[in-house]
This record gives structure tokens, sequence and C-alpha cells, in this order.
């Protein structure tokens, strides 16, 4: 079972390592930015939940705010009108503007308390805020960079291609010049044999009677054509 696991382990590997190198670097780089900008935008959109808390957090503190300024302002009315009771000698008005004043003073004791809880909450929403805000701004610029590499890496790539259709093309001319200079030679060789053997067979001819005879024959021949020039030039009167 371990001998299994640990082979499939390398034909893993060994599948991964091949498709690696046979991927094309073009195809890799699209991959990387894509993922990036995938990354990227997962990022703002958690960042932008953080701000939004922030902001609600703005919104509520505001609101309780007004629910304290709220309660202090009924709290003292109602303690002036339990003073105005006191004075008039409304024992009843007194006792009821009193207990009136009591729970308005412990409406506006938990509204600081909610109060004092949410500013504290907001300087741990504006801290992670700033932190989200510097995040993306971060993440933003590397993603910049990673365009701006790949740009570049591009550039290197169409220049190895390039070069590669060069070398090919280097490749295929040393190849073709190489290919044809053996038949070039061959041709060479086929001439010289060729003459060669007209001259073997001149010479021989030259040896043997009937080559004698050709030679006698052209000799009687010119030594007529030169009579017949001298004939000419007598007729035109020309000497020497």
């Amino acid at each position: 079972m371990g001998f299994l696991k640990r082979l499939w382990g390398y034909i893993k590997q060994l599948f991964r390592s091949t498709a690696e190198k046979a991927m094309d670097p073009e195809v890799e780089m699209e991959q990387a930015i894509t993922e990036a900008r995938k990354r990227d935008q997962a990022l703002r959109n958690q960042a932008a939940k953080v701000v939004a808390h922030r902001h609600k957090l703005e919104s509520q503190i505001e609101n309780a705010a007004d629910d304290v300024g709220e309660a202090r302002e009924l709290a003292k009315q109602a303690l002036l009108k339990a003073q105005e009771a006191s004075g008039a000698g409304d024992a009843a008005g007194t006792d009821k503007w009193t207990q009136s004043a009591q729970g308005l003073a412990m409406r506006l004791q938990a509204a600081e308390n909610n109060l004092t809880a949410l500013r504290g909450q907001y300087e741990t929403a504006m801290s992670q805020a700033e932190d989200a805000k510097g995040a993306v701004q971060s993440n933003a610029m590397r993603l910049q960079e990673l365009s701006a590499k790949k740009m570049e890496l591009m550039g290197s790539l169409q220049q190895a291609k390039m070069q590669e259709s060069v070398n090919k093309a280097m490749e295929s001319l040393s190849s073709t010049i190489d290919d044809e200079m053996p038949s070039l030679e061959r041709v060479e060789e086929k001439i010289e044999s060729r003459k060669a053997n007209a001259m073997a067979k001149a010479e021989l001819n030259e040896a043997t009677p009937q080559g004698a005879e050709a030679e006698l024959r052209e000799a009687i021949s010119l030594s007529q054509a030169d009579a017949k020039l001298e004939e000419l030039k007598a007729e035109l009167g020309i000497t020497g």
C-alpha cells in the first residue's frame, strides 16, 4: 500500500513537471495576471465590508448621541416638573415627575453606555479600515508591477521567439548547404571523369590505323585548302 502511494505521488509529480515544461510561457503569464486580478478583487470586496462597517458605526454613533441628548433633556425637564410640583405642595405630582426623571436617568445611562461602546468599536473600525485601504493600495501597486513585468517578459519572449526562428533558419540554411555540397562534388567528379574518358579515347584512337588514316585525310584536306587559297590569290592579283 505504501509503495503504491509513493508511486502515485511520483507519477503526479512527474506529470506536473512535464505539464509545466510544456506550458506556453505566455499562457502562464496570463494565468498569473488573471489570478492576481481575482485576488485583488476579493481583497477589495473584503476591504469594502470593513469600510462599510465603519460607516455604519458612524451612523449608529450619531443616533446614539441623539438618544443621549434626548434622554438628558427629558430627564432635566422631569426634574424641573418635580421641583415645580414640590414647590406647589403637589405630592402626587412630585412623585410622578421624580419617578419619570429616574426612568429617564436610567435611559440616559443606557444610551451613554451604548454610545461609549459604539465609540470603542468605531476606533477599532477606523484602524481596520485604514489597514484595509492600505492593503488595497499595496495590492494595487503589486498588480501594476505584475502588469509591467508581464510587458517586460512578453518583450523578452518575443525576442526569444524571433531568435529561435532565426536559429532555425540558419540551421536549415546550413543543412541545405551541407546537402548540396556532396551533389556538386559528385557533378564535378562526373565531369572530370567524362573529360578523362574523352581524352583517353582520343589518344587511343590516334594510335589505331583508323586514327592514322583520319590524320592523313585531315592533312590532305588542309593541303588542298591551301592550294585553293593560292589559286584565289592569283586570280585577285594578291601576292605574298
